[in-house]
């Protein structure tokens, strides 16, 4: 089974977990659909700024993140908070997490674009 094709909950217990075990913070904001739900990754960098990490597919179909910082959202966190409370408002099956980090890791193993 690939990452992929992990359930909602399960993938985001192992982000949130290997988030921790590096030395940063992680939480679940708003919890999604166990099995199907969407999972919206906000890095916050303790600095007032932030990324925006949504899920997407590639042409082949594989799981990747696209980083909308500055596009759709943000880098401010206020701008971003609010992307993801009209996203948390039309989707209800969409997770929402939030990585804590200086450094601004988003310990995600699929790639970023």
């Amino acid at each position: 089974m690939s990452n992929s094709e992990l359930r909602s909950d399960i993938w985001v217990q192992a982000l949130l977990r290997t988030a921790q075990t590096q030395g940063a913070a992680g939480f679940v904001v708003r919890r999604g659909d166990d099995t199907a739900g969407a999972v919206l990754v906000k890095v916050a960098l303790l600095n007032g700024t932030a990324r925006l990490l949504v899920p997407a597919r590639d042409g082949a179909g594989e799981r990747l993140y696209l980083d909308l910082t500055g596009k759709t959202a943000g880098p401010d966190e206020p701008s971003i908070d609010a992307y993801l409370s009209k996203r948390a408002s039309q989707d209800q099956d969409v997770w929402i997490v939030e990585i804590e980090d200086k450094l601004g890791r988003s310990f995600l193993v699929e790639r970023v674009e």
